[in-house]
């Protein structure tokens, strides 16, 4: 996912995608997501259906949101989408204890 894309508006739902690791679509938790020129897709398993949704540039546009929380409307009607942050672990390793070396006891 590009992290610098957006299709104008500051505060769209474009921008709130480029900045999130993570979305809730319809209830429904999704890391697998891209958006690009062509649109939004979104890519999840509900237990053991694979889930896809697609929307175009105009879609995505034209979405109702405040804040994290948007509305967007397809042929199949209304989606409900949150813009999440993923938990990361630190990337500096020294936060973990030196297993090689003696406990002081």
């Amino acid at each position: 996912m590009p992290a610098h894309f957006t299709f104008g508006t500051s505060m769209s739902l474009a921008t709130a995608l480029a900045s999130c690791d993570m979305l809730l679509i319809d209830g429904l938790h999704a890391f697998d997501f891209t958006i690009d020129e062509s649109g939004l897709m979104v890519e999840c398993m509900d237990g053991r259906q694979h889930r896809r949704w697609t929307f175009t540039t105009e879609q995505i546009a034209t979405a109702v949101g405040a804040g994290d929380e948007w509305v967007v409307n397809d042929a199949q009607g209304e989606h409900r989408l949150v813009c999440m942050s993923a938990f990361r672990a630190p990337d500096e390793e020294n936060d973990e204890p030196d297993l090689d070396e003696p406990a002081d006891r």
